[in-house]
């Protein structure tokens, strides 16, 4: 997996330098011989982070047109590079936000480091498309309580902001979010919260108002005002959220009944994963608070279960479904939700027949 570097066997002048800390390297992976390292640890790390899915593609991506050829080869591999950089750009975007979404924030670091780096030879120093990266790389800096490092990486980001004119309203909620989440590990919750309005205001307006994703701005807002010692406010705004969801899913839910098959995908790992904290969240405060609505839990564990069902986990999807049939039992007026309930266990039932 690695080989030590014999400087002399190295051009004039070439440095090479880790992947991770960009010091001088003492190892070479011997799969892809384009990555260094300055120890094992950080040739480890970035290999559960991102380099065992990238390794045969950075092998690819550096392999020359062969001598010789007309040019309208070589433009042709020009092109053929080209497109395999932006994939390479694109595994380790989705690579960073799955790891965020699982909270391994150390995991985070290589992929994002990765992400920012080629998008930096894409588009160029100062583009916009950086901007994801950068968050990124500061909300895993949040995670691990690196916030002096996670500000460093926000302000990059608000410079890039700041000089890009029309930036569209999903960076902009983005940017809002993250900065959001500094503020409010750094104790500034007036700030945090100006922050998530903005947010919510930027995804509203690209979204929807009623959208699962500004949804979210609802949820760390809802968060920071607990801290503040203000539950009512937080418990509607968690109602706000858990609306959202339920509509959304009941909505996924009618497609498969009216087509009679079940979508290829309607969440990838880290949607699923970062919903489930969600409402699992909302869940327990609810059944904690001290004058509790069941017909909200039931609503909420239906949620749940419609999520884990689109997500092809039929063990999940039944245990909540059987939590959110306990829950409506004592209701009333709760005919539709209760349909729909039963629908899904049955639904869920076949599939682990």
């Amino acid at each position: 997996m690695s080989a030590t570097i014999n400087p002399l066997a190295n051009p004039k002048g070439v440095k090479k330098l880790c992947e991770l800390c960009q010091k001088p390297a003492k190892l070479q992976c011997t799969k892809c011989l384009v990555t260094f390292y300055c120890n094992s640890d950080h040739q480890h790390a970035d290999w559960a982070s991102i380099h065992e899915k990238v390794c045969p593609l950075l092998v690819s991506i550096h392999t020359p047109a062969p001598f010789g050829t007309l040019e309208s080869d070589r433009e042709h591999h020009h092109k053929e590079t080209l497109k395999k950089q932006k994939h390479l750009v694109e595994m380790a975007h989705l690579e960073s936000q799955r790891w965020v979404s699982k909270k391994r924030f150390q995991d985070v670091l290589p992929a994002a480091l990765l992400f920012l780096r080629w998008a930096m030879r894409l588009y160029g120093s100062c583009a916009v498309e950086l901007v994801p990266a950068y968050l990124l790389l500061a909300q895993a800096n949040i995670g691990l309580g690196s916030l002096s490092q996670a500000h460093e990486y926000l302000s990059k980001a608000e410079w890039t902001v700041m000089k890009t004119p029309g930036c569209s309203h999903t960076v902009l909620h983005q940017l809002h979010r993250t900065l959001g989440r500094l503020h409010a590990a750094m104790g500034k919750y007036t700030s945090a919260l100006t922050h998530f309005a903005n947010d919510v205001y930027y995804a509203s307006e690209m979204f929807g108002l009623g959208s699962t994703v500004t949804s979210g701005g609802y949820f760390l807002m809802a968060d920071v005002f607990l801290k503040q010692n203000k539950p009512d406010i937080a418990h509607s705004l968690y109602t706000e959220v858990a609306n959202s969801w339920h509509t959304h899913l009941c909505k996924l839910m009618d497609g498969i009944s009216q087509s009679g098959t079940h979508p290829e995908k309607c969440f990838d790992e880290a949607q699923c994963v970062e919903a489930d904290q969600m409402l699992g969240c909302i869940l327990e405060f609810e059944e904690q608070c001290v004058k509790p609505r069941p017909d909200l839990s039931a609503m909420l564990a239906h949620s749940l279960a419609m999520l884990w069902l689109l997500c092809n986990n039929y063990t999940k999807a039944l245990e909540y479904g059987k939590k959110a049939e306990v829950l409506i039992q004592g209701l009333s007026e709760q005919n539709r939700l209760r349909e729909s309930i039963h629908n899904l266990l049955q639904h869920a039932g076949k599939q682990l027949e």
